[in-house]
């Protein structure tokens, strides 16, 4: 049985042994935690989603205490790493802030460090080993319940590389290229472009690592539409959405994401489990 430290709990993202603690902040502002020895084994898994510094700040006072308890090794599983999307300097005078991130972590001397999906391939060269989990179970799983004669939908360059791979991963599932463009300045997005002259009425799942706004997804489900689309799915990774969920289930049929960030409650949205997807088998 695997010893889990799980530091934010809103989510079970592994199955194991959890040990109690109490973290708080005191009247300072300093957060603070308390670990209970009695639980702890050798070994011990930190679970723990890091959507700030305060979160890395909870995290490094974890390692300090497991370690001055005796704790051999201590491995990380955090799904959805911080700044991922920030992986080059495309503006002066902006941060390379995925290696700030990675490099905090890597201090902390862990044996592994585990990700779900990461947005590109330089999260893992940046972090010292680290185990990466691919999203082909998720898609697997969301495959399972749209149906295997979909269409799998790139939804621009930084995705195909990836996508593919899940097309093998499902027995050569047909994939479907999109672009769009961007104002690296502004964030502004035009241009969609569907790169099959007619869809024939199939059903198409687009499938990326990470929904923040949905801009993106928004725009090329206009296209689609356009280019005689079926019904459509989005399926996520790490689903973020900044700007809520309305306006993407009024385009939508169904969304699929992970607990990786937050867990959604809707109708129109299924949110699959962490801990399923990383011990699910083919």
């Amino acid at each position: 049985m695997k010893t889990i430290l799980n530091l934010d709990r809103r989510f079970r993202p592994l199955n194991g042994e959890e040990i109690s603690y109490e973290a708080f902040t005191f009247a300072g502002g300093e957060l603070h935690i308390k670990i209970d020895a009695s639980e702890l084994a050798d070994s011990v898994t930190i679970a723990h989603r890091l959507n700030s510094f305060g979160d890395i700040g909870l995290l490094y006072l974890a390692v300090d205490a497991l370690r001055r308890m005796g704790v051999k090794r201590l491995d990380l599983f955090v799904p959805y790493f911080p700044a991922a999307r920030q992986d080059r300097l495309m503006v002066a005078g902006e941060p390379l802030s995925v290696k700030v991130y990675a490099d905090l972590i890597n201090q902390l001397h862990f044996e592994t460090i585990t990700i779900l999906d990461p947005h590109s391939d330089v999260t893992a060269a940046v972090l010292d080993r680290c185990v990466v989990v691919s999203n082909h179970s998720f898609i697997h799983q969301v495959v399972q319940i749209i149906g295997k004669d979909s269409l799998l939908i790139s939804p621009d360059g930084g995705a195909l590389k990836k996508i593919y791979k899940v097309s093998i991963a499902l027995n050569g599932m047909e994939v479907i290229e999109c672009s769009k463009s961007r104002d690296v300045k502004t964030g502004r997005l035009s241009g969609f472009k569907v790169y099959a002259d007619d869809l024939e009425g199939r059903d198409c799942l687009i499938v990326d690592d990470i929904c923040d706004g949905g801009g993106t997804f928004i725009g090329l489900a206009k296209e689609l539409k356009a280019k005689n689309a079926g019904a459509l799915y989005l399926a996520v990774s790490h689903g973020i959405f900044s700007k809520g969920t309305e306006t993407l289930t009024d385009v939508f049929d169904h969304i699929f994401t992970t607990d990786s960030v937050k867990e959604i409650q809707s109708d129109k949205i299924t949110t699959l489990s962490i801990a399923n997807l990383i011990y699910s088998q083919f």
